[in-house]
This record gives structure tokens, sequence and C-alpha cells, in this order.
């Protein structure tokens, strides 16, 4: 912010000296400030986020660890009636959200490496399902949620995704685990935690 002071010169003219009281600085000081805490909540609720995957362990355990959290959510949407839109509404996100993340690891790391162990045709099925997973979450989305077509699309949905959970925890996954060395599991783990966190 800059000030004007006016005084009179010795022939009794006023005349102005502008002086800059540096209110500017703290203004930008205080932005700055703000969008580093801002910055810094957004790493840590990533980091919340991706927390219990990349403390699970091998990146099948936690795969499997996140299959279950997806079961809770199906949990308690099924516990809901057509008098509960605003939560069905809120689960509903917080699934898709939770699905999004859980897709990306697995299509960005397990797949290509589940192809590199010459399982090309399970990791196309499978990415090919998660198009299915997209297909329901947009159905869901657009049937008004206090219908009865609602929890019926739902179920089906459940129905389809712990067939494809299945199949990857009881057969692809060990196998592919069995498959790799120590050092090559542990760098799929890393490197799907990182792929998790971008989007977490």
């Amino acid at each position: 912010m800059t000030t004007t002071t006016a005084t009179r010169n010795k022939n009794g003219r006023f005349t102005g000296s502008k002086r800059s009281s540096g209110n500017f600085g703290a203004i930008a000081g205080a932005v700055a400030g703000g969008a580093a805490l801002g910055v810094l909540a957004m790493i840590g609720r990533k980091a919340a986020v991706q927390a219990p995957t990349a403390l699970a362990g091998n990146w099948d355990e936690a795969l499997k660890l996140e299959h279950a959290a997806t079961r809770k959510v199906f949990d308690a949407l099924e516990a809901t009636d057509e008098t509960n839109t605003t939560k069905r509404s809120m689960l509903l996100s917080h699934l898709k959200h939770a699905l999004m993340k859980h897709a990306i690891e697995e299509e960005n790391v397990i797949y290509p490496a589940l192809r590199e162990a010459g399982e090309a045709e399970a990791a196309d099925a499978l990415n090919s399902e998660h198009g299915y997973v997209k297909q329901y979450l947009y159905e869901l989305e657009n049937i008004p949620n206090a219908s009865p077509d609602w929890i019926a699309k739902l179920r089906q949905f459940r129905t389809d995704i712990e067939a494809h959970m299945h199949e990857e925890e009881e057969n692809l996954f060990p196998m592919l685990r069995a498959r790799l060395s120590d050092e090559k599991n542990k760098a799929l783990t890393l490197t799907m935690n990182k792929e998790g966190f971008k989007v977490a």
C-alpha cells in the first residue's frame, strides 16, 4: 500500500511525497502462507487416505484390504432405505472415489504386471470389467436414489464386483505374486502405492 504525504515547500506550495507502507508484503506473505498450509493439508489428506493401503504390506494384501473396505461401503448402502437419500448420495460418492483409486492402482500397475507375466488375456478381462464398474456408478448416479430401481441396481453391482474381487483374490493375485521375486513384489508394492497416492 502506498500513502501520499502533503507538505508545503519554501514557496508555500503543496508537494506530495510517496511512501510505501509494506502492507502489500504482509498480504502477499499471508496469501503464500495460506497456500502452503493448503498444500500441506492436501498432502496430509492424501497420506491419510493411502495409509491403510501402504501399511497393509505386499500389493496383494493391500488390494484385499481395499476390497474389504469396498464391501463395507456396500453394506452401509444396503442398510439405507428410500428415505436416506442424502446418506445414499454421500456413500455413493465415497464408493466412487475409493473404486477410482483402486482402479488406478490395478490398471496402471497390477494388470500390466499380469500381462508381463504372460497373463494378458486375464489382465484384459479384468480391465474390461472395470469398464462395467464405471457403468454401474454412472447408472447409480442417474437413477433417483429413492427409487426401488436404485437399490436393485446397487445389489446387481455388488454381485458383479464381488465376483471380480473373488477372481483376483483367489486366483490371479496369488499366481502373480508367486511368479515374482521378493524384490519385484516389493517394487510392485511401492509403484502401486505411488499411483494410489496421486489420486487419494
